[in-house]
C-alpha cells in the first residue's frame, strides 16, 4: 500500500518543508510548537484580567435575574455575530427564543423553532455550559452536524458531521471572482488530519503551563489552521476559543462575546489570520490582536450590562401600565438596542398588525409619555423612547 504522505506529495500537495522554505505555518518543521514573547504580552494580559474581574464584580452586585438577562443578550449576540462573520444572517427573535428555551428563562413568548438556528445555539451552549468536558472527535463532529442539519451549506451539499476528504482538491480559503481568485490560505491535506487532530485534542485536554487566555487564542488559531471541515471551520474555531475562555473564567455563563467584537473588525480578523498562517511559529502578533479584541469585548459587556439595568429600571417604572402584548414586545426591542429607525411600518411588521393598529399602539405610548417622535431627519416619521431623567 502506498505511503499516505508520499501519495499526497505525488498528488501535488505542499507538505511540511524545512525551516525557512515553507509557505504556511503547518509546513514548518517545528509545527505545532507555538512560540511567543510572553513578556511583551504581560501588560495586555494584566489589562484583560483586570477587566474580567471588574465585570464579574459588577455582575455579583446586580442579582441572578439581571445576570441571566445579560447572559441571554450576550449569547444572542454571540450566535448572531459568529454566523454573520461567515456571511449568514440568522433571525434575532429565533435565536433569542431558542436560547431562552434551552436555558429555561422566561421571555414571555417563544417563536417557532428554526432547525438551522437550533443547531448553532446547540453548539455555542455546549461549548460554554460543558466547557470542562473533553474535546474529542465525537464532540466536534456533532457540532458540525448541528451546524448543517440538512447536509447543505446554502445550496451546496456538504459532508455534514464528517471530516473533509479533499477529493475536489486542496482545502483553500479564496476570494475574488472565478478565474481571478486569490488564495489566502491552504490547509493541511486531508490525509494528515487524523494525526493533526490527535495532537490538537491531546493539547486541548491537557493542562498547559501557559496562561489560559493565551490557550484560548492558540486553540482558535490552531483549529482554524487545520480547517478539517468543508465548511463551518470559523464558527467551530470561535466556539473552541469560547470554550477555553469559559474554562479560564470558571463560569458557564457568557457575559462578553469575542465573536461580536470580531465581527466589528472582520477585515482585521482575516488579515491577522492570513499574516499569522504565512509567518513563522512565533504567533506573538496574533496573541496581541486576540487580547486587544478581548479587551474591547469586555468594554462592550459593560454597555450591555448598563442596558440591562436601564431596562430593569424602565419596567419597574411602568410595571402597572396597561400595555398590550405588541407594545411590550416593541418596547423590549427598543430597550435591547433597536437597529435603525422605528417607524409605524416597522412596528406593524414586527408586531404583525395593520398600519392603523401600529399607529394606535404608538399614539397610546406617546400619550403615556413613553415614546416621542424622533428629531432625526428622514422621509418617514420615526419614534424613540423618552429617556428617564438621571437620578442624582
Amino acid at each position: 500500500m502506498e505511503d499516505p504522505l508520499e501519495f499526497a506529495e505525488n498528488a501535488g500537495y505542499n507538505l511540511r518543508m524545512i525551516s525557512g522554505d515553507y509557505k504556511y505555518i503547518w509546513q514548518n518543521q517545528d509545527w505545532p510548537v507555538w512560540r511567543f514573547d510572553l513578556a511583551s504580552l504581560a501588560e495586555k494580559l494584566a489589562r484583560v484580567s483586570l477587566a474580567q474581574g471588574l465585570l464579574i464584580g459588577r455582575l455579583c452586585d446586580v442579582g441572578l435575574p439581571l445576570r441571566d438577562q445579560a447572559s441571554l443578550l450576550t449569547l444572542t449576540e454571540d450566535v448572531l455575530k459568529t454566523s454573520e462573520i461567515e456571511g449568514e444572517h440568522l433571525n434575532q427573535d429565533s435565536v433569542r427564543s431558542s436560547l431562552a428555551r434551552r436555558l429555561r428563562l422566561d421571555i414571555g413568548t417563544f417563536v417557532p423553532r428554526d432547525l438551522h438556528v437550533e443547531g448553532v445555539v446547540e453548539m455555542v451552549l455546549d461549548a460554554s455550559v460543558n466547557c470542562h468536558e473533553p474535546l474529542d472527535q465525537k464532540r466536534l463532529l456533532s457540532w458540525h452536524a448541528s451546524l448543517f442539519p440538512t447536509g447543505y451549506s446554502g445550496l451546496r451539499p456538504i459532508q455534514s458531521g464528517a471530516w473533509r476528504d479533499d477529493l475536489a482538491g486542496p482545502m483553500q480559503v479564496v476570494s475574488g471572482p472565478i478565474g481571478r481568485q486569490k488564495v489566502h490560505f491552504e490547509a493541511p491535506p486531508a490525509l494528515q488530519l487524523q494525526a493533526e487532530l490527535g495532537q490538537f485534542f491531546k493539547w486541548v485536554n491537557s493542562k498547559s503551563k501557559a496562561p489560559s487566555l493565551i490557550n484560548a487564542a492558540l486553540g482558535h488559531l490552531w483549529f482554524v489552521t487545520l480547517h478539517p471541515f468543508e465548511d463551518g471551520n470559523g464558527r467551530i474555531a470561535r466556539a473552541i476559543g469560547d470554550m477555553l475562555i469559559a474554562r479560564s473564567d470558571g463560569s458557564a455563563q457568557r457575559f462578553y462575546s469575542i465573536s461580536a467584537q470580531i465581527q466589528r473588525d472582520r477585515k482585521g480578523y482575516y488579515d491577522i489570520l492570513e499574516r499569522t498562517q504565512k509567518h513563522s511559529m512565533d504567533v506573538t502578533e496574533w496573541l496581541a490582536w486576540f487580547l486587544d479584541t478581548m479587551d474591547r469585548a469586555l468594554e462592550q459587556a459593560h454597555h450591555t450590562l448598563d442596558g440591562v439595568l436601564v431596562k430593569a429600571q424602565f419596567w419597574q417604572q411602568w410595571s402597572s401600565a396597561p400595555f398590550n402584548e405588541r407594545q411590550i414586545k416593541l418596547l423590549n426591542r427598543l430597550l435591547d438596542g433597536f437597529e435603525g429607525k422605528l417607524t409605524a411600518q416597522k412596528w406593524g411588521a414586527i408586531g404583525k398588525c395593520s398600519p392603523d393598529t401600529a399607529l394606535r399602539d404608538i399614539k397610546e405610548l406617546m400619550a403615556h409619555g413613553v415614546l416621542q417622535r424622533s428629531t432625526s431627519g428622514g422621509r418617514s416619521t420615526s419614534y424613540e423612547l423618552i429617556k428617564a431623567p438621571e437620578s442624582s
